[in-house]
């Protein structure tokens, strides 16, 4: 890890960006003054919206901001509870401030802001995807530099993390990212909310093979790393109408279809990368491959992802399936990281509807 720190680091971290409400406080440790690695978890409470946002298929924005306000003062309390501190224990407050659905966004960014002023301690912006991409080192001793597949309901890229707000886009998506195209495939075929996990159980009934669903962008030369899944989409949308109406062995064989497809396109890209990144490091050590974000949850691709990890010389790093959705550690690990890297700039702290990584500064 390297960064000298004079004692340990306890940060609370607050994350509203999207559907999820959550506080939780981190400790970061350190070994003769050198911050160390993987963190510590004193408190990690999360609240769910998936109930608010089923019967529409999707998250509405308005319904999140209102849900954000009314849980957020009560869950910061039960994490400090949790964690038996104070807010004057904590060395600083952090929020996500961005990307998300702006309402939600706002809603953490103020309280933490508020929390940070009253109590007298930093207050850091967290962007939302440096939450996912640090995790890994809250969980595990990973150090710079890795390859980063970041897979959510809004994010689907490949990055090559050198380093704490270092990051180099090498692939992303040119339309849906594989979140939200799992959401579409699953309320198409009228499964429940949110549709990764749908999509998932029912795959796990059904033939990968039953139908042949198009592997957009796969051997294009022209594509680099991009990912595309629209067309696929489209695909899965024609094939249910030839099947209509839909019986349950039709709906797992299209499930598994679909996430065989899925995981294809996830799987080569990703290979193309990791050769992209090996040569541009000059390097033949084993090198870590993380994946972070909702979608990481999905075991299928984890052990698609493993396998293909092994073949270039890599080991796959995947933090525990709670952390890899939304949740506030992760949040809060990145205020430490960033904390102990005094790498804070309150003056830059704004709300951001779209912040991609690359464009974070160093």
């Amino acid at each position: 890890y390297g960064v000298r720190v004079e004692k340990e680091l306890i940060v609370l971290g607050l994350e509203t960006s999207c559907d999820e409400t959550a506080a939780a406080i981190v400790r970061l440790r350190h070994e003769d003054g050198v911050l160390s690695g993987p963190g510590e978890i004193l408190a990690n409470i999360v609240l769910s919206q998936i109930e608010l946002h089923e019967p529409y298929g999707g998250v509405v924005p308005e319904i999140a901001a209102r849900a954000h306000i009314e849980h957020m003062d009560r869950l910061v309390a039960e994490a400090l509870q949790a964690a038996q501190l104070s807010l004057a224990d904590c060395d600083a407050i952090a929020a996500t401030s961005g990307p998300g659905l702006i309402g939600g966004v706002l809603v953490g960014l103020t309280t933490g802001r508020a929390l940070a002023l009253a109590a007298g301690k930093p207050f850091i912006g967290v962007n939302h995807l440096e939450g996912h991409a640090l995790t890994v080192r809250l969980t595990q001793a990973v150090g710079f530099p890795y390859l980063l597949l970041l897979v959510s309901g809004g994010h689907c890229q490949l990055l090559g993390v050198d380093g704490l707000g270092r990051y180099e886009e090498m692939g992303r998506t040119r339309d849906d990212a594989v979140g939200e195209a799992f959401d579409k495939a699953a309320k198409l075929m009228s499964l429940g909310y949110p549709g990764g996990p749908e999509i998932e159980r029912w795959a796990q009934k059904g033939d990968g093979d039953a139908y042949r669903l198009p592997r957009p962008l796969l051997n294009d030369a022209t594509s680099g790393m991009d990912f595309s899944f629209s067309g696929l989409k489209t695909a899965l949308r024609q094939q249910a109408d030839k099947l209509a109406p839909l019986s349950d062995k039709h709906v797992a064989d299209l499930a598994a279809s679909f996430q065989a497809a899925i995981i294809d396109c996830l799987s080569d890209r990703t290979r193309l990368a990791m050769q992209a990144f090996r040569a541009q490091r000059g390097t033949s050590d084993t090198l870590p491959l993380v994946v972070a974000g909702g979608v990481a949850a999905n075991q299928a691709l984890r052990d698609a992802l493993s396998e293909a990890a092994e073949t270039q010389g890599y080991r796959l790093c995947v933090p525990p399936i709670g952390l890899c959705t939304d949740n506030a550690a992760m949040i809060a690990w990145a205020g430490a990281e960033r904390l102990a890297a005094d790498k804070i700039d309150p003056h830059a702290v704004q709300a951001r509807p779209r912040w991609p990584l690359s464009e974070m500064p160093a």
